[in-house]
């Protein structure tokens, strides 16, 4: 399977400890949910594959990444070689929506000159009657930080394969337009496709 792609995106999965980061992507790459998981120490690896488009598969490598601050120095290793980044928050509790300005500036500051794509994911949607962010407040902050927001519930399976989607499908575009493209020095996008396919970047001349 690991040959048959013509694109990998690497991801990496940003937010404090305890927001579900891992949960979600155990729901997204395995089908499964486990009410108690054990804390990240440093970072995991995950891979799923696909398909984006008829013909058109894609292999996505996640590295989900510990929230306790005495880790940060591991993963912001793993920062640069990146081409999308999930921002991740609980909604449950609002310090963890607080801290997120703080991932994204710390991201966006280790990767230039290079670009990534965000996608903002307030988490644990099942979670109604304890909900502290609102959505109105989410996409405030989202759109301030140019990125899609989308909000999941990796218990309930809600949103679990749409809030992926979204993110492989903004970063696609973001190839096609020439904002990311392989290069041998960066691991954030890899192409397996021969140079005449590649997507040309869009002209801006009508």
């Amino acid at each position: 399977m690991d040959s048959l792609w013509h694109y990998q995106f690497r991801i990496i999965m940003l937010g404090d400890s305890t927001v579900g980061k891992s949960s979600l992507l155990k729901r997204y790459t395995e089908g499964a949910f486990l009410d108690s998981i054990n804390q990240t120490v440093g970072v995991d690896f995950y891979v799923q594959f696909v398909e984006l488009e008829p013909g058109l598969r894609i292999k996505l490598q996640f590295w989900d990444t510990a929230g306790q601050e005495r880790f940060r120095s591991v993963t912001r290793s793993y920062y640069r070689n990146s081409a999308g980044a999930v921002l991740m928050f609980d909604l449950t509790n609002q310090a963890s929506f607080e801290s997120i300005k703080e991932w994204h500036r710390e991201m966006t500051e280790t990767v230039k000159p290079f670009h990534v794509v965000f996608v903002l994911v307030g988490h644990k949607s099942d979670l109604v009657p304890q909900r502290q962010v609102e959505r109105k407040e989410a996409e405030k902050l989202a759109s301030s930080l140019g990125a899609k927001y989308i909000e999941t519930s990796a218990k309930s399976n809600s949103n679990v394969d749409d809030a992926f989607q979204l993110l492989t499908l903004e970063i696609y575009e973001a190839v096609k337009a020439g904002m990311l493209s392989p290069n041998k020095d960066w691991d954030g996008v890899k192409s397996r496709l021969p140079p005449t396919e590649e997507p040309k970047p869009r002209s801006n001349s009508l």
